[in-house]
């Protein structure tokens, strides 16, 4: 099982010398790494827990003081990454579940907890680029699905008032699914 690392600095210099660093220090795979909203920068990688593991712990002491947050998910579910690229083209969109948070870590976190609560299809993980450094998940699948997963994707940013908003679509106008892709 794969797992993630990712890494957010409030510098954006100091993030690109902790991406390097993390990519130095182990054999991982570089997910992303970027700039967002408001001047910011995060970085996710994915490997073997040991590798992620190190590779954090090289990034984290390259930011200095500049480090925001940071997470490790040990067994990730591969829908997670693959939502992150918006590389998620589903042959049917039924219902569809929004959630919007004020962490892009609390995003990362619901988005794995909303796959692995039931039968859903992750459309997008979008990380505050963009929107004001806010994150959202979309995730579509049969409608009691889609709620299950929306309420376990939502639990712990609720409780730690990082969650702004949550929906569900029981069946959105055929008009609003090219917006969502």
């Amino acid at each position: 099982m794969i797992s993630i690392g990712f890494l957010e600095s409030n510098s954006i210099a100091r993030g690109v010398e902790a991406a390097d660093a993390m990519l130095k220090a182990a054999e991982v795979r570089l997910v992303t790494a970027k700039p967002s909203c408001p001047g910011k920068y995060h970085i996710m990688i994915c490997g073997e827990v040991s590798a992620v593991e190190s590779a954090m712990a090289a990034g984290k002491e390259r930011t200095g003081g500049s480090l925001i947050d940071d997470l490790i998910i040990p067994r990730i579910h591969p829908q997670v990454i693959e939502a992150i690229h918006m590389s998620v083209m589903p042959e049917r969109v039924r219902a569809i579940g929004v959630m919007e948070y004020y962490s892009v870590v609390q995003a990362v976190i619901g988005a794995d907890a909303a796959v692995k609560a039931a039968g859903v299809t992750l459309l997008e993980v979008r990380l505050g680029t963009g929107i004001g450094g806010k994150s959202f998940v979309t995730l579509t699948g049969d409608v009691s699905a889609v709620e299950a997963s929306v309420q376990a994707g939502t639990r712990e940013a609720a409780e730690n008032g990082l969650l702004i908003s949550k929906i569900v679509i029981p069946h959105p106008h055929p008009d609003l699914i090219p917006t969502l892709l």
